[in-house]
């Protein structure tokens, strides 16, 4: 079973930044695209970045220019560092890995627990 863990999360000012990292574990699997996905108190689950294995990149409009998203392969694992927080950032945020577990195998989305970014002065 891939497991995700994110962590990074915290208070920060506006303005701030933080870097969230989210690993992947659990037996041999093999990981395909990666993302990060935020909700807000009352608000839906968007979509934030998402980068494939071969380091391609998409952003929502609302982080671009302020989040990057990268992955090192080698530790199964990816960062979203944003910048320029705004208060409109608070959310928790999840990692996201389209993963094939050899285990099982199964292809499979697979979601970290969350981590909570505070954006507030």
């Amino acid at each position: 079973q891939v497991q995700l863990v994110e962590s990074g999360g915290g208070l920060v000012q506006p303005g701030g930044s933080l870097r969230l990292s989210c690993a992947a574990s659990g037996g041999h699997f093999a990981i395909y695209a990666m993302g990060w996905y935020r909700q807000a108190p009352g608000k839906q689950r968007e979509l934030c970045a998402t980068i494939t294995n071969g380091g391609s990149t998409t952003y929502a409009d609302s982080v671009k220019g302020r989040f990057t998203i990268s992955r090192d392969n080698a530790k199964n694992t990816v960062y979203l560092q944003m910048n320029s927080l705004k208060p409109e950032d608070t959310a928790v945020y999840n990692c996201n890995a389209d993963a094939y577990d050899y285990a099982n195998s199964h292809r499979a989305g697979y979601w970290g627990q969350g981590t909570q970014v505070t954006v507030s002065s």
